[in-house]
């Protein structure tokens, strides 16, 4: 199962993230407590091993506002994690090699997110970053996605029951893996980790197309 370590802030939790096992890390170009400027995302990108997923994570930019920040801190794909539009996210597709869009459960965007140019689809609580869960119930509402990532509130102790309730096909956390905001622990990202290889999976909220259950090669720049 794919998981994404969101919220990094230094090159020591990007590089512990990956050697943990975590298959993507996330840098906050939003306003947020864990707001990071391009060129310091860049000088962690660069020093990444090309099989790790980098996502930088906008809510509400401008399309073009995003592909320029996208290309100058050398991130592989775009988490749109506002009240973007299809059309919004389409322009985005367009120049950026992966995008991610996240929408809140219970919302128009979640039950239509399948209207959505992006690779994957976030499913998150109403407050992002918040370390709040919301009622998976709330994921029988949306339809079929591809690579649908469940987030909000998911710990250690939480992520397999969310697994077993979202069948999802990854999984985010930030919160729930940090000891203050943008500072990672070393244990809670293990635990979290391990937590996930051990649930069962059977991802049957997501549209898997022919490859997808596999390992992914986020560093193929010709998709």
């Amino acid at each position: 199962m794919f998981i994404k370590i969101c919220g990094i802030t230094n090159e020591d939790d990007a590089l512990l993230a990956v050697a943990l096992g975590a298959d993507a890390v996330g840098f906050v170009f939003a306003p947020s407590p864990r707001q990071m400027a391009a060129q310091k995302v860049f000088d962690i990108t660069r020093r990444l091993p090309p099989e790790i997923l980098t996502v930088g994570v906008f809510r509400d930019e401008h399309p073009s506002r995003v592909v320029e920040i996208v290309q100058r801190s050398g991130v592989k794909a775009a988490q749109l994690h506002g009240h973007e539009s299809p059309e919004d996210v389409a322009i985005v597709a367009k120049n950026v090699h992966w995008v991610i869009k996240a929408v809140t459960a219970g919302s128009v965007d979640a039950r239509r997110a399948d209207l959505f140019a992006a690779d994957m689809i976030m499913v998150d609580a109403v407050a992002p970053g918040a370390g709040q869960i919301f009622d998976w119930n709330l994921l029988s509402e949306m339809p079929l996605v591809n690579k649908l990532i469940l987030a909000g509130g998911l710990t250690a102790q939480n992520v397999a029951a969310g697994i077993q309730s979202a069948q999802p096909w990854g999984v985010d956390v930030s919160t729930g893996v940090e000891v203050s905001p943008g500072k990672k622990d070393a244990l809670l990202m293990k635990r979290f980790i391990d937590a996930v290889r051990a649930a069962p999976q059977t991802m049957e909220r997501t549209h898997l197309q022919e490859g997808d259950n596999g390992p992914y090669d986020w560093s193929d720049e010709n998709r």
